[in-house]
């Protein structure tokens, strides 16, 4: 895998995968399984593409966005 994430665009990834986090640990907490689910997958597909630089939508659209 070539890395394709860099940058802003990777402290943003992992900025919107912490809150996605948080948000689906309330989610869960209180009772609402399907949400809390559906934003904890969403917060660890970001959270992959912050830690090793690499998106497979970004390489699908041509779009690289290291310096």
């Amino acid at each position: 895998m070539e890395p394709n994430v860099g940058g802003r665009d990777r402290l943003a990834r992992g900025i919107v995968a912490v809150l996605l986090t948080v948000v689906a640990v309330k989610a869960l907490v209180s009772g609402k399984r399907s949400r809390g689910l559906l934003l904890g997958v969403a917060a660890l597909g970001l959270g992959f593409n912050a830690t090793t630089c690499f998106c497979g939508l970004n390489r699908a659209l041509g779009i690289d966005t290291t310096e």
